[in-house]
């Protein structure tokens, strides 16, 4: 376990110092998203994170703030997810000081002018219609609506058009001073790390003043059975179908989710997988398909996702739900399971080469979890999982009376669309 360091005001850090690079990354994450936003600013975690790069008191725009990381060849960039917001520098490690000044001045010391929030509103509109026009990249927002409707969510990151047109300024600027204070913050410095990070932190982001910690969300809670699937849709005429199935888990600290992240990696990881081999190798139904197991703190997704020939979905689907009810009914192998952990832990190893990805792995489970594990803590967990362990977490997450569907094809409603979807009743 790795410990936190802390910065006067109790902003937690972490130094991730490794061999072999002469790079930094300083990754700053807030704990805000989409699913703690209220009515009036809905997009607006998204949208304050567009104005932070739209110029500081000291640099008064976007011109300003790229040539200062420009200069010296720098990769930035920032995210907003439902949970979390990160900002990012990588950078030569003998300018990491020029890094931490600059994301702490875009973070604090931002103008927030009237001008440039007015000329951000059609860029995040049109934004968010290239995201409903990418299905691949569509399918998974509008699974989640599906799943998760009736709570925050259910709402896209990027909120609405109506939304983003109707933000007010004073709005965002209250949403903002109300996360991004210490408690709800963490900074990761992963790469070359220089010795006197600690004090160039103190005197930049150790001047954030305390402040009382934030509300939380509000819990998405147990979700009820129901007579029939919970389903949204894009009616749209496609070469290629888009499905999503999905059903809801335990979430990032629930003792199952090793076990979860094992079955979704047999069933539709990678080529070799069960529902690659027999939806698209032996049956020839699809070019893509692929499960997963997603988490927030306080539920989780298993989800297969899969581009299809709308000419034969019945077909594919039908096949898909076999293949889930083998797992339940059937198990898996003892060489499924350790091919399985030995493929999970070499993609993590492998996505861990560089520092980006390492700030990134320490500061989520921070932000989190409050605790950090090491990589080879990680990998054990997953090594702690049995045949047994898979089957049972199979048998409690695939329960089709909790099932929800998404799809993105030429399908005028619910009804035309779960005619395809004959196994499921």
């Amino acid at each position: 376990m790795i410990k936190p360091k802390k910065l006067n005001n109790g902003m937690r850090v972490h130094l991730v110092p490794f061999s072999g690079t002469e790079a930094s990354t300083v990754l700053v994450l807030t704990k805000v998203g989409s699913r703690y936003e209220e009515d009036n600013v809905l997009g607006g975690s998204h949208f304050i994170e567009h104005l932070m790069f739209k110029g500081t008191e000291r640099r008064p725009n976007t011109i300003d703030i790229s040539k200062t990381l420009d200069r010296y060849g720098a990769n930035y960039n920032a995210y907003t997810g439902k949970d979390l917001t990160g900002y990012y520098v990588k950078i030569d490690a003998e300018k990491t000081n020029i890094a931490i000044d600059l994301l702490h001045d875009m973070m604090y010391h931002s103008l927030y002018d009237p001008k440039e929030i007015d000329k951000e509103r059609g860029v995040i509109i049109e934004e968010i219609k290239m995201y409903e026009e990418n299905p691949i990249m569509h399918l998974e927002d509008l699974l989640e609506i599906a799943m998760f409707k009736g709570s925050r969510l259910g709402k896209e990151i990027a909120g609405s058009p109506e939304s983003i047109r109707n933000m007010k300024r004073e709005d965002l600027i209250e949403y903002r001073d109300r996360y991004y204070v210490p408690s709800e913050t963490v900074i990761v410095i992963a790469g070359k790390v220089p010795e006197d990070a600690m004090e160039q932190l103190e005197k930049t982001f150790g001047t954030v003043k305390e402040a009382t910690k934030p509300a939380s969300f509000i819990p998405f809670g147990e979700m009820p059975e129901q007579e029939k699937p919970k389903v949204e849709f894009q009616t749209k005429e496609v070469e290629q179908v888009q499905i999503g199935i999905s059903f809801p888990g335990p979430g990032k600290r629930h003792d199952d989710v090793p076990a979860l992240s094992i079955l979704a990696k047999i069933l539709g990881g990678a080529m070799s997988s069960r529902l690659f081999i027999e939806v698209r190798e032996r049956r020839g139904l699809c070019y893509t398909i692929r499960a997963s197991y997603e988490t927030y703190e306080d539920v989780g997704m298993f989800m297969v996702r899969a581009g299809l020939d709308e000419k034969r979905l019945s077909e594919a689907t039908k096949t898909i739900y076999e293949e889930l009810e083998k797992v339940v009914s059937g198990g898996v192998t003892a060489e499924e399971l350790e091919y399985a952990k030995d493929n999970i832990a070499g993609g993590l190893k492998l996505a861990l080469e560089n520092s980006s990805a390492q700030a990134e792995f320490v500061g989520q489970q921070e932000l989190f979890l409050g605790e950090v594990r090491t990589v080879d803590e990680r990998i054990a967990k997953f090594q702690e999982v049995t045949m047994a362990d898979i089957q049972r977490v199979a048998g409690d997450v695939f329960n089709f009376k909790k099932i929800a569907l998404a799809a993105i094809g030429p399908y005028e409603s619910e009804e035309a669309l779960l005619k395809h979807f004959p196994a499921i009743k």
